[in-house]
């Protein structure tokens, strides 16, 4: 399935997407390469597009220059620790699911997690115009396609699924924040 079909298609059906999702034949690897490493992108390139804009008009107006380069490599280091991040949080997400009753592969924990947050990558796009990446906010369907993915990807029993989406997701915030504390060190040496 092309790449927008499965993004498009995971947000407005994520249920019968996800069944489709959890039947086909897939590895970490290719959910990498074919689905995270191009939607990721999206919000990067247009992060740095809205900073070197942004960047150069305030730079312009107070004086100061603004270095191109150096938003550059903020964006790429940025979307790399994105990526890793997605993968170590895949990790904790398979190490979750059985004490949730779900399976602990590594397949489907990377299905979940690499799908999962199309409507934030989606939703990234806004950061091209500043004033608009408030609209990131709608990223946040992405926790509602996780809860619907969890028990058909992951096979968390319904009753479980309330408390596995919350452990995923403060475990997801905790893999945020340490990996933007690691950005945050590369970035200022």
């Amino acid at each position: 399935m092309a790449l927008f079909e499965r993004a498009k298609a995971l947000l407005q059906r994520p249920e019968q997407e996800w069944r489709v999702v959890a039947a086909e034949p897939a590895d970490t690897a290719s959910l990498f390469k074919g689905y995270a490493v191009p939607l990721s992108a999206l919000p990067a390139v247009a992060g740095f597009i809205g900073s070197a804009i942004f960047a150069g008009y305030l730079g312009s107006v107070l004086g100061a220059p603004v270095s191109i380069f150096r938003l550059l490599i903020n964006a790429v280091l940025g979307y790399l620790l994105g990526l890793f991040g997605l993968w170590l949080w895949g990790k904790v997400v398979q190490a979750l699911s059985p004490r949730f009753g779900g399976v602990a592969e590594e397949t489907p924990a990377m299905k979940l997690a690499v799908h999962t947050p199309t409507a934030a990558w989606l939703a990234g796009i806004f950061a091209i115009i500043p004033p608009l990446a408030i609209l990131a906010v709608l990223g946040l369907y992405s926790l509602y396609t996780f809860y619907k993915g969890a028990p058909i990807v992951l096979r968390i029993p319904q009753d479980r699924v309330m408390t596995f989406t919350l452990a995923a997701v403060v475990v997801g915030i905790v893999v945020n924040f340490l990996v933007a504390m690691v950005a945050g060190l590369a970035i200022s040496l």
